[in-house]
């Protein structure tokens, strides 16, 4: 994006905004969405100031909740499911990764209010998946 909000409407792999993403569900700041073509990939960048997205895999479990600065890009990605990192000598799952790109600025365990925002993230997921 531009210094005054233009865009070119393209990523720099030639993929056009909006077409890497499917959404699946929306539930007040966080959307819920999955990677076309393959394995869940996070989203780097958003459009959308104060943005939390829900990755989810192609099994419909919620993967991870991705949070954006605000630049609007990825600061912080908590993985919900997956696997487990040593963190403090002991495994930890889910964990939070800090940085844009995945792990750039460490790690870390969930504080109250991230545990409090994937308790409800996950409820909305689940009752989504459940009225389907």
């Amino acid at each position: 994006m531009g210094g005054r909000g233009a865009s070119s409407g393209m990523s720099k792999q030639g993929k056009k905004y909006g077409t890497e993403y499917e959404t699946l569900h929306t539930d007040g700041k966080i959307k819920f969405v999955r990677y076309i073509g393959g394995n869940a990939k996070p989203p780097m960048e958003t459009m959308t100031k104060g943005r939390i997205y829900g990755l989810v895999n192609q099994k419909d479990e919620l993967r991870s909740l991705v949070f954006f600065d605000k630049n609007n890009r990825r600061h912080k990605q908590i993985d919900v499911s997956g696997t487990p990192h040593l963190i403090n000598g002991k495994m930890e799952l889910p964990h939070i990764h800090f940085g844009y790109n995945h792990n750039e600025k460490g790690d870390s365990v969930l504080s109250k209010h991230d545990k409090k925002l994937v308790d409800k993230a996950s409820q909305s997921w689940y009752n989504y998946i459940r009225k389907k």
